[in-house]
């Protein structure tokens, strides 16, 4: 029914966010990531302007509005209630602790113990959610030219060939949010030849996490 919301921000606080349009306040549930995206500048004389992309969840108790700052937020919220047993609230647990990027990373890499870290989220959630959106982060996220890992951590072959882990896990770095000079830095410390590629990223992941 809308697929944003722009308005004066009249109310944040932790998990809610209400925005003024045209003498109607709209309440939504926000993420721990959209609420640190908001403007600093929450004066009373001058509320900022902000727009939000939205999710209308409709239940037998009622409708209730999430909003994103982000269309990227917004769909890695779909995509984690199109998990089986993963409702709105989890998703809403697990974007507060993880930005979409270091969830889309956490789920590439199989990281189930950094999902689980979040409110709500045990191991067996956990573990579906990489079961279940893997492969499609994998493809969104990666791409046809870069590899795909498999289960035992080995990459198949890529489209041309030919290419180093190291050029590799540097583009598979930069297409999942961080910048080449980012890549190369942490790369630089980490003996690749003695890895596999998806030891490599995950390496890689834990280091850039600490920055």
């Amino acid at each position: 029914m809308f697929y944003y919301i722009k308005g004066t921000l009249t109310h944040l606080e932790s998990g809610i966010a209400v925005l003024d349009v045209g003498g109607v306040g709209y309440k939504l549930t926000v993420s721990g990531t959209t609420y640190d995206a908001m403007p600093p500048n929450r004066s009373v004389k001058e509320p900022p302007i902000v727009l939000l992309y939205t999710y209308m969840a409709v239940r037998e108790d009622g409708i209730e509005l999430f909003g994103f700052a982000t269309e990227t937020e917004l769909s890695s919220f779909k995509l984690l209630i199109s998990v089986s047993g993963v409702g709105p609230k989890a998703a809403m647990s697990i974007l507060s602790l993880l930005s979409p990027e270091k969830f889309a990373l956490a789920v590439c890499t199989e990281d189930k113990k950094t999902i689980a870290k979040a409110n709500g989220i045990g191991p067996k959630t956990a573990a579906r959610i990489v079961l279940e959106l893997k492969d499609k982060l994998m493809k969104e996220h990666v791409g046809e030219d870069l590899p795909v890992l498999s289960e035992k951590g080995s990459a198949v072959n890529s489209v041309g060939g030919g290419r180093s882990k190291l050029s590799e896990a540097t583009d598979a770095l930069i297409v999942l949010g961080y910048s080449k000079a980012e890549a190369l830095n942490v790369l630089k410390d980490i003996n690749t030849d003695a890895m596999e590629l998806e030891e490599i990223i995950r390496a890689s992941l834990k280091k850039l996490m600490k920055y």
